[in-house]
């Protein structure tokens, strides 16, 4: 789901095809010309010139601006502050250069920035969510068609993100190692990619994949029947169920796909034993960063409360606990 913490820019147009765009919270100022793109600067500039590039690379003519942004979803802590960058840009070139806005386009063109220009090889959901997130649900999103189906989250829950004060370099975590042994496994079975695999297939071929590409492969085939499961009990305000889920994809997440930590897990064995809280699991590409808990609203503040103290005394770091709810995603305003 995209939640209610956003990255915003106010922008106004120019007339040639420069972009100016200060940081307030970095305190730094990027200017490039989109006829004559290159990479440099500071880290942060580089996701608004890939959007740029990733859009004229699709042949969409853009009119320069000059803009400040700001943010406030916590940087590096999985939470998708990247792609929020992306999409926030790519709806001001779709203002200034008059563009329809195809929220699934876009956000192919956004991760298109971030694999090529960037250098991140990520997948699609954290662009396709910020792009197409709507209030109050959360949604299935196909990786493949790039359908999304809106699923109406139960009245009665609400969602905390913990932070556990610890960070990762994307780039250089073990994300790009996880795709290619993911890649690696597709491969074994003579398809492109592991969504096709069924459950019979593995069983009879698990036994010829290396021990590091099985676990990757399993987490994959679980994790997928884990969301179809969640979309259902989720529509049947099934709570306990979706908490059980959650339990049994951070399980899959630590062991076969290993990708948490022991902050992630402290965080989460801390939180499912909180009373209110159906599940939890970590977020986001993992190795640090955030969790997310599934917690009756009722309670959810005191949960908070309850689980950061908790986290402070058995880690000796403090945490941070973001009570959050489902928002739309990218949009414009004109003043």
């Amino acid at each position: 789901m995209a939640i209610d913490r956003g990255v915003w820019i106010a922008m106004r147009p120019r007339t040639d095809q420069r972009v100016c765009l200060d940081s307030l919270d970095f305190g730094q100022t990027i200017e490039f010309d989109m006829g004559s793109l290159e990479h440099g600067g500071p880290g942060w500039g580089e996701y608004p010139k890939g959007v740029a590039w990733s859009l004229q690379a699709a042949s969409y003519q853009l009119r320069g601006w000059e803009g400040v942004l700001s943010g406030e979803v916590p940087l590096g802590a999985g939470l998708s502050s990247s792609a929020a960058v992306e999409l926030a840009t790519a709806r001001a070139f779709a203002v200034t250069s008059d563009l329809a806005w195809d929220g699934p386009a876009m956000a192919r063109l956004a991760q298109r920035a971030e694999n090529e220009w960037v250098g991140v090889a990520c997948g699609i959901m954290d662009q396709l969510t910020s792009a197409c997130g709507v209030a109050n649900h959360a949604l299935r999103i196909d990786c493949r068609s790039l359908e999304v189906e809106p699923v109406p989250l139960p009245v009665t829950a609400s969602v905390l993100v913990l932070d556990t004060g610890t960070r990762r370099g994307l780039v250089s975590s073990a994300y790009n190692q996880r795709r290619e042994e993911c890649q690696a496994g597709a491969r074994a079975f003579g398809l492109s990619s592991l969504r096709d695999l069924t459950q019979e297939a593995f069983a009879r071929g698990e036994g010829l994949l290396e021990p590091a590409v099985r676990r990757r492969v399993r987490h994959v085939l679980t994790e997928n029947a884990r969301t179809l499961h969640a979309v259902q009990a989720l529509r049947e305000c099934d709570l306990e169920q979706v908490g059980r889920l959650m339990a049994e994809s951070h399980a899959s997440l630590r062991d076969d796909f290993e990708v948490s930590s022991p902050a992630l897990d402290t965080m989460v064995d801390i939180a499912s034993a909180q009373p209110g809280c159906w599940g939890a699991r970590m977020t986001g590409a993992g190795f640090g960063g955030c969790a997310v808990a599934l917690v009756d609203r009722r309670v959810a503040g005191e949960a908070g409360q309850h689980i950061a103290a908790a986290y402070r005394e058995r880690t000796g770091t403090q945490p941070a606990v973001y009570l959050c709810r489902a928002a739309d995603g990218a949009r414009a305003t004109r003043a």
